[in-house]
């Protein structure tokens, strides 16, 4: 009697505890199939486009749209590439454990999902903002999903067509803002391209190897000493360099910011040009790690000068 007590509640904690369990793997599980940290890089550079773009005080609720707007065709983008490269997916050691190589969810769904919440968010941005922002939106759905994921097994270029989706938020936000796509938001498009090239060559040459088994045609391919990476690191933390003085010159930003862009870029060289020098993993990490720490410093020195 005491052990069929015993049983009955032991099938009851187990009722309540697994579905509370699954339901944390479900969340994860969707977490990771929207990509959520990059995701919120995405709402982050989106927010500061709408700032240094809008004149006057600040309409938090215009924010709010863009913000969620971007959030749902960020989400729907991510879940479309990762229904798109699931069986490529399954072949690399970082990424095999993914929601669909996995086997914890289904394609169709990821397909369906991110179909949804890519149309909803084009949508609610050209009904909550305007068109200009929502074709904006369009447009890094469709080169991130068609242009540049099948050219990955095609050609090293996919880095560069990969950027262009990559630094289309914070125009988003900007026109979001604005209504108008002049030349202050391409000198943020300018700033975000360019940032991703070293961090991105960072990681493929850290990964060259499962972006090699999964038939990628990254610049890492049979770089095994780092010095074809390392130096196109370098080549484009040079122009960054560049391209964070546009703001200034357009006077979005005070010319305080010109001091902490010269310190920050300054240092982002170097740590890539110390990759060059060694060629070895230890380096290529501390660049993407630099990377990581780099950007929201420089959008942090942007919000903080604007004229």
């Amino acid at each position: 009697m005491k052990t069929s007590a015993i049983s009955s509640v032991t099938e009851i904690e187990t009722n309540v505890i697994e579905p509370s369990g699954r339901q944390r793997r479900v969340m994860s599980d969707f977490a990771e199939l929207i990509k959520a940290r990059l995701t919120l890089l995405v709402l982050l550079t989106t927010a500061v486009g709408f700032y240094l773009g809008a004149k006057g005080p600040i309409n938090f609720i215009r924010l709010f749209h863009a913000f969620f707007g971007t959030a749902l065709a960020a989400s729907g983008a991510a879940a479309l590439n990762q229904w798109w490269e699931h069986r490529l997916d399954a072949l690399m050691h970082r990424t095999r454990t993914r929601p669909i190589p996995a086997g914890r969810m289904l394609p169709r769904d990821a397909f369906i999902l991110g179909s949804v919440l890519a149309l909803a968010g084009v949508v609610y941005l050209a009904l909550a903002c305007n068109w200009l922002s929502a074709s904006l939106a369009a447009a890094t759905i469709v080169i991130y999903i068609f242009a540049y994921t099948p050219l990955k097994r095609i050609s090293t270029t996919n880095t560069l067509v990969g950027a262009i989706p990559g630094a289309l938020p914070p125009m988003i936000g900007w026109v979001a803002a604005t209504g108008r796509l002049d030349p202050g938001a391409w000198s943020l498009f300018a700033i975000l391209f360019f940032w991703q090239m070293p961090h991105f060559f960072a990681i493929a040459w850290m990964y060259r190897e499962d972006y090699a088994r999964a038939g990628f045609e990254m610049v890492s391919k049979g770089d095994d000493t780092g010095t074809r990476s390392a130096s196109q690191a370098v080549l484009f933390c040079m122009a960054l360099l560049l391209a964070c003085g546009f703001p200034a010159f357009l006077n979005i930003v005070n010319h305080l910011y010109l001091a902490f862009e010269l310190l920050l870029n300054g240092l982002f060289i170097l740590v890539a040009m110390r990759f060059l020098r060694t060629q070895v993993p230890a380096d290529a990490r501390k660049l993407f790690v630099a990377s990581i720490i780099y950007l929201p410093l420089l959008l942090l020195a942007l919000v903080l000068t604007k004229s």
